[in-house]
Parts: C-alpha cells; sequence; structure tokens
C-alpha cells in the first residue's frame, strides 16, 4: 500500500478554535458536477440608484432620509433582529413552567435584548471593498472600531459582532455594499466556543491560542495567502469552506480598540492602515479568482464587552466564508452529511492557499 497521501485520501482535521473536525476528502474535487449553478450577473452598477434605500440622500424604508454622506454612513437598522426596548424574561424563572417539570427541563429559553446597526462602507453604490483603496477602508475600519466602543458601553450590551454578507447568494438583501453590527445582552455560540477554546489553550500551554497558530503558519508557510508587518491572512488549517480566510495580527490584541486606540501615532496608523490593506488585498485577490464580484460572510471575533478581562485570553481574528467552489456558478453546499455527521470540503487548505496567493493583489478590473 502506498504512503498516505494528504492531497488525495480522505482525512480529518481538527479546529482549535472551536473543537470540532472537518472531515477532507481531496479526491472528490475530480468528481463531474451536474448539479445547480448560479447565475453569474457581471452587470456594471451605477454609482448611484434613485430607489436605492442606502444611497445617500434618499428615503430608507421607514421614511427617514439618508444625508449626503460622502464616506461610511452609519445608522439603526430598520428591521432590528433585536431590540432594546422589551421585557427581560427566563424561562427557568417562568411560574406556569414550574408546575411542569419536564418542559422546564427541555424547553427552556430566554429574553435578548440589543440592537442592530448598519454600516454603508461608501456613498457609491458599486463600490465593494475589493473596488476601494486602501485608504477608503480605513475609514470603515476606524468606523468598526467606534461602533464597537460605542455599542459596548450600552449597559444591556455585552457583546458586538460586526460582520458583512456579500452577494445576494449569501442573503444580502441591498446591493450597495454595506455591513452590520449587531450588540446583544448575550454573547453568541460562536464567540463563545472560541472564547472557551482559547481560554483552555491559556490554561493548559500557558500561551495564547492564536498567537501560537500564526507563528506556526508564519514558520510553514504553505497555507499563507498575504501578509503585511503587522497582519497574516490564511486559509486554515481546518477550513470548511473551500476559499475561507482567516486574517491574524501577527501581535496579540484583544480588540481593534486594543489595536488601533491610543494616541494618534505613527504606529497606530500603520496597523489600521495595514488592517485596511490585507482586507482590500483579500478581497480583492477573492474577486480574481473567477472574476466575478466573489460572495462571502466576513466578520469579526474580538472581546466581548461584558465587563471581563479578556486581554490575556482573546486574539482579535476577521473570518472570511465564502461558498464558491470550482468556478462563479458552482458553490459548496452544506447539506446531507455535513448537517447530519459533520462539515467536509474536498480542496485541502494548503490547495486553496496556493490558487489564491498565486493571484494578482490588483483587482482585475483594474489591471
Amino acid at each position: 500500500m502506498s504512503d498516505f497521501d494528504f492531497t488525495e485520501h480522505s482525512h480529518k482535521r481538527f479546529n482549535p478554535l472551536t473543537g470540532s473536525w472537518v472531515l477532507c476528502s481531496p479526491h472528490r474535487a475530480k468528481r463531474p458536477w451536474l448539479g445547480q449553478q448560479e447565475a453569474v450577473v457581471d452587470v456594471e452598477l451605477p454609482s448611484y440608484v434613485p430607489d436605492c434605500f442606502l444611497c445617500p440622500g434618499n428615503k430608507r424604508i421607514g421614511g427617514e432620509l439618508n444625508p449626503a454622506y460622502e464616506a461610511t454612513y452609519v445608522f439603526t437598522n430598520d428591521f432590528q433582529a433585536v431590540k432594546a426596548d422589551q421585557p427581560s424574561y427566563k424561562s427557568d424563572d417562568d411560574k406556569k413552567l414550574a408546575e411542569t417539570p419536564l418542559a422546564k427541563t427541555l424547553l427552556r429559553s430566554q429574553g435578548v435584548r440589543g440592537t442592530c446597526r448598519v454600516m454603508c462602507f461608501s456613498p457609491n453604490h458599486n463600490q465593494t471593498l475589493a473596488d476601494m483603496s486602501t485608504a477608503e477602508i480605513v475609514n470603515v475600519v476606524e468606523a468598526w472600531k467606534l461602533e464597537y466602543e460605542n455599542l459596548g458601553k450600552l449597559e444591556f450590551v455585552n457583546h458586538v459582532q460586526i460582520f458583512e454578507n456579500k452577494g445576494a447568494v449569501m442573503g444580502c438583501s441591498n446591493p450597495h455594499p454595506h455591513c452590520q453590527m449587531w450588540a446583544t445582552e448575550d454573547i453568541p455560540e460562536e464567540p463563545s466556543k472560541e472564547v472557551a477554546q482559547m481560554r483552555k489553550h491559556k490554561g493548559e500551554h500557558g500561551t495564547c491560542l492564536l498567537c501560537d497558530y500564526v507563528a506556526l503558519e508564519l514558520s510553514e508557510r504553505s497555507r499563507i495567502v498575504s501578509e503585511n508587518p503587522s497582519f497574516i491572512a490564511v486559509v486554515p488549517f481546518w477550513a470548511v469552506w473551500p476559499f475561507e480566510v482567516l486574517v491574524l495580527p501577527k501581535f496579540h490584541t484583544h480588540s481593534m480598540s486594543d489595536a488601533f486606540g491610543g494616541e494618534d501615532t505613527a504606529a497606530r496608523k500603520q496597523r489600521v492602515e495595514e488592517f485596511a490593506a490585507i482586507l482590500r488585498v483579500v478581497t480583492a485577490k477573492y474577486d480574481n479568482l473567477f472574476r466575478c464580484s466573489f460572495p462571502y460572510s466576513m466578520g469579526i471575533h474580538q472581546a466581548p464587552v461584558d465587563g471581563a478581562d479578556y486581554s490575556e485570553v482573546v486574539h482579535m481574528h476577521a473570518h472570511f466564508y465564502p461558498p464558491l467552489l470550482r468556478s462563479a456558478t458552482v458553490k459548496k453546499f452544506l447539506v446531507g452529511f455535513e448537517m447530519l455527521g459533520e462539515p467536509q470540503r474536498d480542496l485541502t487548505a494548503e490547495q486553496a492557499a496556493d490558487r489564491l496567493r498565486a493571484l494578482p493583489e490588483v483587482h482585475y478590473k483594474h489591471q
């Protein structure tokens, strides 16, 4: 029997951030595809759309008028997923459930207060992060930091999740490039798992999990997509999505307030610019891969804002989860075994990183 080959033989990879496993089946990348294919929308959007709810000067669905903004614009979501003005509730305290112990055990629930904000990246209806300059993305990063800090000051908020859904296939309801900030009184499942795993690693090894991982990736270099003096972008060893990317600071920091806070020094400006730069490079490479506006869900994980000290445990990072697999029309589905067993991928992380790394950093529209 031949030696084990990670590019040919099925194997599992462990995700230390969540404590979960992913099945990798690289030989399946060769199978023919006769399944669903997405339509390629290769239409040049205008910079302004009169009936867009997010363009400057336009009326939003709730009747409010957008200002004639020239950079980023932030407002409270007109259709919030969580609200601040609702009564508190915990099923454990429900006197009606107390009369039925089984229901109290199995039908647990609790109210969640919070607030949701929307941020338009720029006034241009057709300008995604991939199309923006580093200087323009700096405005976005600074606005993210400010929102994280301001939302974190609300007495009922314990966690702030910044995320972007790009593309209709990712459920984006408006093509005007924007992101969202959901601030909740509970810490959601995914960041909770990551904090628990980072705390476990710190307790067992006395070091930061992601500091150790950055050092390992810088040493091996096979999964690096791009890097600059302050940040590194990799296809993580445990990636689930075909071209998943993890953006990490090379230095230890638990939040944007920590990484980009303090006095307005040259060092602070450099870190902000280099974070903006690596976001531009990753998103431009995505678009260059299949020469399309590459869809993804992106989110930043950083320290909760519940008053606890996470400075030695949490390492800020950004996840990119894109669904496209073979082309602009073929996407990955998390179905079947992946819903009932465990996540599975065909392309290895190293193969995906090779393809992304080889792509130009300049967007194909500007080459």
